[in-house]
């Protein structure tokens, strides 16, 4: 199969001056002499667990130590403005997981996302279909079927949530698809190591001429925050910054403040409490990264850098002592925008899209990578424009959603969130533009009235047209 769009992107303008392709090791991308890429790239998927998007060294925050990640930064292009669109359960990384693997939107998965059906095909899925081998490790959250029929290849399979990272309870691959309970092992390292372990095993002993999907899905930095040394010690909390939307308490009732994630730490919040947290969460990240570094180098080895695409992705956000709060049931940025990085042969280096997007549109872009068919029951919309035009969009707003008691919009640079809380509606407005943080609420500034009509309007049609059971001009919203 040809590789046309990797051709027209190496062709763009936008990319001419990085045709080097991922550097790896000095590693180049493999082309034919008649400018066809040689074979199908590789896929490796590499994906952190409630990994806020501003916890990496290279995208401006100078706290954290992120080597690995900086350099799939420099290598590759990064969606600074990635977001998830949320989720009906308070276990934010079931429908999230769920919308990536399958491409579908939120109110369109089943059972919120706890399982994918068979008509909606998974992104391995179709790569296994298209003869490529799959390959899963790690964190799988939506139902053992689903697994089965998407990867020819795994270890360390973990169904479920969160655990204690050194007594991960993993199954190894069964290719009858049973997994049954009581052929799970308790894993005996550290939960990044030990999908890193399982990662680097399969590419060292991988032979067949076949490209192959590798997905690593991690529990870190999902607490319990608990990094093994030397990385435990690694960050004071005496020199951990405040971040500036820092609150002892949520200004409201959110809808959503005995949840387990928030009951973490007692309120009113701490200074110290709040540094301690996210000391605690950089040396999670930290230690993860070097995991990734392990899995990268494991690639450089074997000689497969050169033609892999590299995917790096988080399924959520986590608040840290942002607003008050410290989990990821809410609509601010902290909570909903993560980290998404690309990068590989024929990709650009070095280069940022702010263009809005979900995590769900990875798999149209994959799919148009390596000039796949897009299957009929996945709703994202390729980035692919985005990757050739720095200056293309493909999404004009972001629709939100948070159980029953939250909707919000994002259409640059305006943010709306509306909570309905015992059938009081509260509104909140930002200009991310000149508020990031989100601090000043413009919602009831008279000058902002015509702003904050408009932006419903828009969200009510988002609603509508998302399949929302939610009515905005119902009392109490009707759900």
């Amino acid at each position: 199969m040809k590789r046309r769009n990797f051709l027209t992107l190496l062709a763009s303008s936008s990319a001419a001056s990085m045709l080097s392709g991922l550097t790896f090791g000095g590693s180049h991308p493999s082309v034919k002499s008649n400018g066809e890429f040689s074979g199908q790239p590789n896929i490796l998927f590499l994906f952190s667990d409630d990994q806020r998007f501003d916890t990496i060294h290279a995208l401006g925050n100078d706290e954290i130590i992120t080597p690995n990640m900086d350099r799939l930064v420099k290598h590759g292009v990064t969606f600074t403005h990635a977001h998830i669109m949320g989720s009906m359960l308070g276990a934010v990384c079931v429908p999230s997981r769920a919308m990536l693997m399958a491409g579908r939107t939120l109110f369109h998965l089943k059972d919120g996302g706890k399982t994918i059906p068979p008509e909606h095909v998974t992104l391995p899925e179709i790569l296994k279909k298209a003869d490529y081998r799959t390959f899963g490790t790690g964190k799988w959250h939506n139902g053992a079927s689903a697994y089965a029929r998407s990867f020819t290849h795994g270890r360390s399979i973990f169904f479920g949530g969160m655990s204690n990272h050194t007594e991960v309870p993993v199954h190894d691959f069964d290719a009858t698809g049973e997994y049954p309970r009581e052929k799970r092992t308790i894993g005996k390292k550290f939960s990044s190591n030990l999908f890193s372990d399982a990662a680097i095993r399969f590419l060292q002993h991988y032979e067949d001429d076949k490209p192959f999907f590798m997905y690593v899905s991690y529990t870190a930095p999902h607490d319990p925050r608990m990094a093994p040394a030397p990385y435990s010690d690694m960050y004071s909390p005496e020199q951990i910054s405040l971040p500036k939307n820092f609150l002892p308490e949520h200004p409201f009732d959110n809808g959503e403040m005995k949840i387990r994630d928030e009951m973490l730490a007692p309120f009113p919040r701490t200074i110290q409490t709040v540094r301690e947290h996210i000391a605690a969460y950089y040396a999670m990240i930290t230690h993860l990264d070097a995991q990734i570094g392990r899995v990268l180098k494991a690639l450089e080895d074997t000689q497969q850098a050169k033609n892999t695409i590299i995917v790096f992705a988080g399924d959520n956000g986590l608040a840290v002592g942002q607003h008050g709060l410290l989990g990821k049931q809410n609509l601010y940025e902290h909570s909903v925008r993560v980290p998404l990085i690309l990068s590989g042969p024929g990709l650009p280096q070095g280069e940022k899209r702010d263009a809005q997007c979900y995590l769900l549109d990875v798999f149209p872009t994959i799919c148009d990578l390596i000039d796949m068919p897009i299957p009929s029951s996945v709703e994202g919309r390729s980035l692919l424009p985005v990757l050739r035009d720095p200056d293309a969009k493909v999404r004009d707003s972001l629709f939100l959603a948070y159980k029953h008691i939250q909707r919000g919009l994002h259409t640059d640079p305006w943010k709306l969130i509306l909570y309905n809380l015992e059938g009081k509606r509260i509104t909140q407005l930002f200009d991310l533009l000149s508020d990031p943080w989100e601090l000043n609420n413009l919602a009831n500034d008279p000058d902002y009235g015509s702003r904050v009509e408009e932006l419903v309007s828009l969200l009510r049609y988002w609603m509508k047209r998302s399949g929302d059971e939610c009515d905005l001009d119902k009392p109490g919203w009707g759900c």
